[in-house]
């Protein structure tokens, strides 16, 4: 029986609201008053065919690659499923790295039941080690799926060990995909897409996470030219006719994408900050440090995480996302970015949760 359903997605769109919601996973929406737009040049419909030029062009520039390696798509989330829709055939074997975005495994499974994990360890700062990964593949896998920033830890992987997760794949005759929606979170130095690394490497992404531009459903997949023709005629019998007035309006974005990135940033090294504040303070806590990212996982220590995520959406109309959403249902993730005074309020709110369960245990 295929996997019908993401637990995680029925939470975050009935569940995860409150007054104080640090259960985001993406920066504060970019508002469109400030897009240098003429709306007077909207239009209701558009050219539909295998991509709109100046969008597939605009991609193209932002990731270095040739226009005929991109395949737009309705965010990141379809662009993972169409990616795997056109990789993977029933009973496949896929590696995928655990901790792990609930909504990637929930997605693989309703295309193979056949999956393996690989694990990204919390005592090493969830860090991406090619070791486990090729302890976790088989001559059968088709497969091996990421993230970069890692999702929920902000972990980054540098191409060293993408590349050897690369070679791994190729030994075995797989393919690698990343989701790399969080990697323009890197703010310095940003690194070049791992499409970059090989033939075996399929990425995902998107302007919602580190953008604030979410409405747009602007993603994209980047594959080798064939591959890519593959999935465009394959998302004929998914969504064969985007919207244009966004594909119009993610064109302008992607032409200012410095000044929206930058504007979110200011609102996350704030946000940062703040959180390195609060873990300072509080022990019993476990956080590894990461210099990138929109999220942080924190694990709770020898407490009960349901009981705290009660009481803090029952007393303190605070939300986190349970670490159940992620294999670790000992640990919640936070995000950054949104409001910077609702999140500091937010802590605020959380430490007067994690004190009374201290009293309790104690």
């Amino acid at each position: 029986m295929k996997n019908r359903h993401s637990d995680y997605m029925r939470w975050a769109k009935t569940f995860s609201r409150a007054r104080y919601n640090l259960a985001t996973s993406g920066v504060g929406p970019f508002p469109m008053k400030d897009l240098p737009f003429d709306l007077q040049q909207l239009e209701i419909n558009g050219p539909s065919t295998y991509g709109y030029t100046p969008l597939q062009s605009a991609l193209a520039g932002k990731s270095e690659v040739d226009p005929d390696c991109v395949v737009a798509a309705a965010g990141t989330s379809m662009a993972n499923h169409l990616a795997m829709a056109t990789l993977l055939n029933d009973g496949d074997e896929v590696i995928i790295e655990a901790p792990a975005y609930e909504l990637l495994v929930s997605t693989t499974l309703y295309f193979t039941s056949n999956v393996k994990r690989f694990a990204r360890r919390e005592e090493e700062g969830y860090r991406l080690d090619p070791r486990e990964v090729e302890r976790a593949v088989s001559s059968r896998t088709r497969l091996i799926v990421l993230t970069n920033l890692h999702n929920p830890s902000s972990a980054f992987a540098g191409e060293f060990e993408l590349r050897a997760v690369g070679e791994i794949a190729r030994s075995v005759g797989a393919r690698v995909l990343v989701d790399e929606v969080y990697l323009d979170a890197v703010y310095e130095n940003t690194p070049r897409s791992s499409f970059h690394y090989g033939p075996e490497f399929v990425v995902t992404s998107s302007l919602t996470k580190v953008y604030g531009l979410s409405g747009l459903r602007c993603g994209w997949i980047l594959a080798e030219p064939d591959l890519a023709r593959r999935m465009w005629r394959l998302n004929d019998l998914f969504g064969s006719i985007p919207a244009f007035p966004a594909e119009q309006l993610s064109v302008a974005a992607l032409e200012n994408l410095a000044i929206i990135r930058d504007r979110a940033r200011r609102v996350v090294e704030v946000d940062r900050k703040a959180l390195a504040e609060f873990l300072d303070r509080r022990a019993g806590i476990t956080r590894p440090h990461t210099d990138w990212g929109t999220t942080a996982f924190i694990g709770l220590q020898g407490e009960s995480v349901d009981l705290l995520l009660q009481r803090l959406r029952d007393e303190q109309e605070t939300t986190v996302v349970p670490g159940l959403f992620f294999d670790s249902p000992r640990h919640f993730r936070i995000g950054m970015g949104v409001d910077s005074e609702m999140f500091r309020e937010g802590l605020r709110r959380l430490s007067i949760e994690l004190d009374k369960i201290g009293s309790c245990a104690g």
